[in-house]
């Protein structure tokens, strides 16, 4: 099997170009890349999780935040061009999309989100598939998801880091 037609990155850009929902993107995606090159920050996924995570800073006006993630993101992207994880993506409207994007924060528009275009009609309609399952999402719901699931885990564990460095 391809890595792009795996059901984590059909539900990535099914929560990426269908409900715009970027923090469910960075969970599904995170979950894969541990699985296939944990470790490895400069993997294509990694990039694909940092554009997610970008549109979710702008989203939120994080402009600062959403503006180095996007570049991060693009610069993953500009070093793996003939990743097999590019193979059936349009990787010069991805980049360009990142680039307008980049300009659009940086100028502090407002939010304004892009899709990802695939050129597999096969892969293209397993994420259409997918997309007409997702829920209708409110804007509210999105700008603050990551604020209204148990966070204790995540806290605990930036406590113990900051009791490590004293």
């Amino acid at each position: 099997m391809h890595p792009l037609f795996h059901p984590s990155f059909i539900d990535f850009c099914a929560y990426f170009n269908g409900n715009q929902d970027y923090f469910e993107c960075h969970e599904v995606l995170e979950d894969y890349w541990k699985t296939i090159a944990p470790g490895n920050k400069a993997h294509p996924l990694v990039g694909y999780i940092q554009m997610a995570t970008g549109l979710y800073h702008w989203r939120r006006n994080n402009w600062e935040g959403a503006s180095r993630i996007m570049r991060k993101a693009y610069e993953k992207f500009l070093s793996n061009p003939n990743h097999p994880f590019f193979d059936y993506i349009d990787f010069r409207q991805l980049c360009n999309d990142c680039l307008k994007t980049i300009a659009a924060i940086e100028n502090k528009q407002p939010f304004q989100p892009f899709s990802i275009k695939v050129t597999n009609t096969v892969l293209e309609e397993r994420i259409n598939e997918k997309i007409e399952s997702l829920p209708v999402l409110s804007t509210k719901y999105l700008l603050h998801k990551h604020m209204l699931r148990d966070r204790s885990d995540i806290l605990r564990k930036r406590e113990e880091k900051r009791n490590g460095r004293r």
